[in-house]
């Protein structure tokens, strides 16, 4: 989720395990997850990508051009 300058990322783990496989101990279970990032300058949502690789979320965020100074001629 992006909002301005706010970032929002959500997720979930979850547990799979093969069929007959038991553990003794999980350390970490299955869950959902959020974490939130305030980013130094808005972002243009329409440069946004965001890939999954390996485990590994990679997020390219394209920054919003600020708005350009307009000239007006006075007659």
């Amino acid at each position: 989720k992006l909002q301005g300058n706010y970032l929002e990322i959500r997720g979930a783990r979850k547990a799979d395990y093969p069929e007959g496989y038991t553990s003794h101990r999980v350390e970490r279970g299955a869950s959902s997850f959020t974490r939130s990032f305030t980013l130094p300058s808005e972002v243009d949502p329409a440069k946004v990508e965001a890939t999954l690789k390996d485990g590994i979320l990679t997020l390219v965020l394209g920054k919003s051009e600020p708005a350009k100074p307009k000239q007006i001629v006075i007659s």
